[in-house]
């Protein structure tokens, strides 16, 4: 039952369950959520015993599978290190040999003030009705939602959730003109079973409901991506600062709650002007109907928008959510390889491929998984951190099968165009992929981004600019979109744009290896000495000495200094320190660097003819990258550039 008090006060402490913060002496505290419910377990006995069996049921049910010893012990010492206490000398929570916990202090419980409502207990039949102008209009303070469980109950969670936002959507569009395009921040659920292992699962839930409420209406309702909600999670900061950081209007918190038999799901939209909630709801369902009831929750949503629309064209299928024929085993699969996914390391998306196989085991219809599974592979191949022609067949396949399963699927459609684009070198194709999976999902920030870049490619500056400033906008604090722009204007040659963009990074991430690049705008402006700092800098944040990139970097920089001696020197080192590192060297941007520096232009443009052969991603930058401006007059260069489509 949600409390009715709405704050519990001892000593210089008062704890608010409501918003589930505690402060002393007016100062905010920080305390993880299963500590702080531990604590309002005890302020609530007031002095009684909160036995050990009290607790394991109140926060870690029969099917949580982690060491409630173990766990309780954690939390109760959190606590007291909250309260500066002690177990030796308790001062506020008392240990009961072999029974529990009790608190040692008077506490005073404050109630509601008149006229204002506690939080309601909302059964099943009356959350179907609830207004929300039911809703208590309350300053509101960042506060970390409960969550975390199971996949059967993340997949009520996210219908159900997406059903009330497309609810309060619709009618507010009835009752107020439109206002431009309103932006809405989705923040980070959080893991409460007290096991780490179960993060995938909270991240795996705030990404869907993303995906899902970025697709109700996209020309009026924006939704932040993923990558910048996600700094939010260990970082907790005022509403009003999470307002000006990603330029929302609008917060969406919620939680879930589950035992054996129930699940409990919560949701509250706040308005970031003046911190009020605009609505709360609560739902409380029986678990064994789950997908009937996803079906239903989901045709609601679609209606919902269609009347949102109004004289507009009806909303496309694609935009339907449909009952998934899926078994919970291969949802929760996905879920952990899109956490993999998303960590973005060579190791990562082994592992992330590794889970979408299982789930496609699983479940040989589930359509999300070999999108993953496409993706996985698209990016191995791109990155070269595996051989193209090994893994790029396989992410076409299973592109094609996920949009055979589902042509809805946007992330199957994007690495379709990444494929056509890094592969094939069909940038006709790809350019109607990347549109493709925008036009389904236009809050999808990274099919932006790559789009922005394919464009770039083309010598489109305009354009790829615009796509990734849609980017920005979607994901303001992902630092990769902010350095592909400083890459972009490097292209563009617009160096000290360029070197801006880097700069801004590295104000928040010094060791963001993409703006390594920045020694590159430095030199093609003409200030080699910095340029020569930069791969300084870079060699020591790459902790390996003798490592050939290095060398190699400096080799083109004194070549375009025009210093041959001091770039034969470098070459010199480069070539040894690639006996040492092999796999480094081989690279082909680490040699290109080098063979160019010292103006080697046969070994450099037959690299350049292995890698087009090879159908690696080296090829992509031959028509705008100042790199290669030495080799542009050479007719074996014009042959690469046809080659690779980039000459219509």
């Amino acid at each position: 039952m949600p409390s009715a008090v709405s704050a519990y006060r001892f000593g210089p402490y008062e704890l608010r369950p409501r918003r589930r913060q505690i402060y002393k002496s007016g100062a905010r505290i920080k305390l993880r959520p299963q500590p702080f419910r531990v604590l309002e377990l005890l302020v609530e006995a007031r002095g009684d015993v909160v036995t050990r069996e009290t607790l394991k049921q109140q926060l870690w049910s029969s099917e949580t599978f982690v060491d409630f010893e173990q766990g309780l012990n954690t939390a109760v010492k959190e606590l007291r290190a909250a309260l500066n206490d002690s177990a030796e000398v308790p001062r506020y929570i008392e240990t009961v040999p072999k029974a529990g916990y009790r608190i040692v202090v008077p506490v005073e419980a404050v109630p509601f003030p008149e006229q204002t409502e506690a939080p309601p207990e909302v059964g099943a039949k009356a959350a179907e009705t609830a207004s929300p102008a039911a809703a208590v209009a309350q300053p509101a303070q960042r506060r970390r939602p409960a969550f975390g469980w199971m996949a059967i109950a993340g997949m009520a969670a996210v219908v159900l959730l997406c059903a009330s936002m497309g609810w309060w959507w619709t009618h507010k569009r009835a009752s107020e003109p439109a206002r431009g395009r309103v932006m809405l921040a989705v923040l980070p659920f959080e893991n409460l079973t007290g096991d780490a292992n179960q993060e995938y699962f909270s991240d795996g839930l705030t990404e869907e409901m993303i995906s899902q409420l970025g697709r109700i209406d996209p020309d009026r309702l924006g939704v932040i991506a993923r990558t910048s909600v996600m700094t939010y999670k260990q970082n907790l900061k005022p509403l009003d600062q999470v307002g000006r950081e990603l330029g929302v209007q609008y917060v969406l918190e919620g939680s879930v709650r589950r035992d054996a038999n129930t699940v409990r799901v919560s949701a509250q939209l706040i308005q970031v002007r003046d911190q009020t909630h605009l609505w709360a709801r609560q739902y409380d369902r029986d678990l064994s109907n789950l997908l009937s009831l996803q079906g239903e929750i989901a045709q609601e949503i679609a209606d919902e928008i269609e009347l949102t629309l109004g004289d507009k064209p009806a909303v496309k299928t694609a935009h339907r959510p449909a009952v998934p024929a899926v078994s919970y085993e291969a949802y929760d699969l996905c879920l952990k390889g899109r956490y993999f996914w998303n960590q973005r390391s060579e190791a990562s998306l082994h592992q992330a491929a590794e889970y979408f196989q299982q789930a496609i085991d699983k479940d040989p219809n589930y359509a999300p998984a070999y999108a993953g599974l496409a993706e996985t592979f698209a990016l191995l191949g791109t990155w070269q951190e595996a051989v193209p022609k090994d893994v790029m067949p396989k992410a076409r396949a299973t592109a094609l099968k996920a949009l055979q399963l589902d042509d809805t699927l946007p992330e199957a459609h994007a690495s379709l165009a990444l494929i056509a684009e890094q592969y094939d070198y069909d940038w006709q194709t790809a350019e109607g992929e990347f549109r493709h999976a925008i036009q389904l999902d236009p809050g999808n920030a990274t099919a932006h981004q790559w789009y922005a870049e394919c464009l770039s490619f083309e010598g489109r500056f305009d354009e790829a600019l615009a796509e990734s400033a849609r980017a920005r906008q979607l994901d303001p604090l992902s630092l990769i979109i902010v350095a592909d722009d400083g890459m972009i204007l490097y292209y563009a040659r617009q160096y000290d744009r360029a070197i801006e963009e880097f700069q801004t990074v590295r104000e928040i991430e010094p060791d963001f290896i993409r703006t390594d690049s920045i020694f590159f705008a430095y030199a093609e402006k003409g200030d080699f000495a910095r340029a020569l700092s930069e791969c300084e800098k870079a060699a020591r944040r790459n902790h390996v000495e003798n490592n050939p990139s290095l060398p190699a970097a400096e080799t083109y920089v004194y070549g375009r200094w025009s210093k041959p001696v001091e770039a034969e020197r470098s070459f010199a080192k480069f070539e040894k320190a690639s006996k040492l590192y092999p796999a480094e060297a081989a690279f082909p941007w680490v040699q290109l660097r080098a063979l160019i520096g010292v103006g080697r232009k046969d070994d450099a443009i037959a690299l350049l003819q292995k890698a087009i052969e090879e159908h690696t991603s080296t090829p992509m930058s031959l028509k705008v990258d100042p790199l290669y401006d030495s080799l542009r007059s050479d007719p074996r260069f014009q042959d690469l550039l046809r080659r690779a489509n980039l000459v219509r």
